[in-house]
């Protein structure tokens, strides 16, 4: 019997200091303190934040929508600190316990702020829009890009701050590591600065067609920090260094404003006068009634007889079209062909091709050479 009260009296002792001369009593209601708050927690989502989201839902522009959900996680975080916050309270911890759970709630409301302040960047980035019109919008991302590292870099050193670790001899140790990596990795640096200068001087976007003599020719697909993803015209992509863009011509033919066709038609040479000039009064007429075609003066559209050539009477024909894409580019460019050929067969000619003409002489009996006198069609012996 005295056995058995023996160990009642241990698992009471056990019960009333448990650890850290905290009872298991006191640890379960600091526990169901907790709880309390994690239910709420589930709660606020499920009435109030789903309330906003509808109010939100209502207004005309997309941020609000967008900060709501960015910002739901870490709320609810801040839930879960509160009732750590309330349940430590309860314990009242004393000596090193206190100490490193003040820490530990402190690391934590630290971990919440910036994480709120993380998932905010990118729904308030939207109002940057006014920003593209001076800068692009990929550099807008790299600056939403870097403010988010920035929030991140930001709370790792204060949580550090936090356990009393010093920051500054590691940003000395990782500048003297910049150091030595900067002199190993200047292209690396000289690529961040070509595509730096690329977004701010804004010599191609996401989807422009560019050509690069000797490099590449293709669509934009994406813009990094070191290196441009081209999409080649068969469809093979391409990765380039940014600094190729700095170091080479670049020729954007997403930026022009009209697209040309210059062509020289040859027509025969037993083309008359008159035939020339109704050629070439028709095919200028044409495009000038053609709504899809510039008239000029500016940009030009003129049709001219311009040489005469080995084989060919030649015509230029330089002419602008409204439309830049390539498509409807190549659509008006059949037409006018079409268009050129129906003129030149409707004025009686025709178009030259490569030719070589021989000529035979024929020889009539006067034309024959005449003897010199004394001479004699006979061999003289000697």
């Amino acid at each position: 019997m005295d056995t058995i009260l023996n160990f009642s009296e241990l698992i009471l002792e056990v019960w009333r200091t448990s650890g850290f001369g905290i009872g298991m009593e006191k640890m379960l209601s600091a526990f169901m303190i907790f709880l309390f708050f994690a239910v709420l927690r589930g709660l606020f989502s499920r009435f109030v934040l789903q309330r906003i989201s509808r109010l939100a839902a209502a207004t005309q522009t997309q941020i609000d929508d967008m900060l709501i959900v960015a910002l739901e996680r870490p709320l609810k975080f801040f839930f879960l600190v509160i009732g750590i916050f309330f349940a430590v309270e309860y314990l009242q911890l004393s000596g090193m316990p206190a100490i490193i759970s003040e820490k530990i709630l402190t690391s934590f409301v630290a971990v919440g702020l910036f994480w709120f302040i993380y998932a905010a960047v990118t729904p308030l980035s939207y109002t940057l829009n006014n920003l593209e019109n001076i800068l692009s919008k990929e550099i807008v991302n790299w600056l939403v890009t870097v403010a988010r590292w920035g929030v991140i870099l930001t709370g790792m050193a204060t949580v550090l701050q936090i356990w009393g670790i010093q920051i500054a001899p590691i940003i000395a140790g990782f500048g003297l590591f910049g150091v030595a990596v900067a002199l190993g990795a200047q292209d690396l640096f000289k690529n961040l600065l070509g595509g730096i200068s690329i977004l701010v001087e804004r010599r191609f976007a996401i989807d422009d067609w560019i050509e690069v003599d000797g490099v590449v020719s293709g669509t934009i697909e994406q813009i990094g920090f070191r290196s441009t993803r081209v999409r080649r015209f068969d469809l093979v992509p391409v990765i380039v260094p940014n600094n190729m863009f700095a170091d080479h011509a670049l020729v954007n033919y997403s930026q022009m404003t009209h697209r040309r066709i210059y062509w020289k038609v040859g027509l025969e040479y037993r083309t008359t006068s008159s035939q020339l000039r109704q050629v070439r009064d028709e095919i200028l007429t044409w495009l000038k009634d053609d709504d899809a075609f510039l008239s000029g003066p500016t940009p030009p559209c003129f049709v001219y007889v311009d040489s005469f050539n080995d084989s060919s009477i030649d015509l230029i024909v330089y002419c602008f079209t409204i439309d830049t894409n390539w498509e409807a580019w190549l659509g008006h460019k059949e037409r006018l062909a079409i268009a050129i050929k129906e003129i030149v067969e409707n004025a009686g000619t025709a178009f030259a091709f490569p030719s070589v003409s021989i000529y035979q002489e024929v020889q009539t009996p006067e034309m024959a050479p005449m003897q010199a006198p004394g001479s004699s069609g006979d061999k003289e012996e000697i």
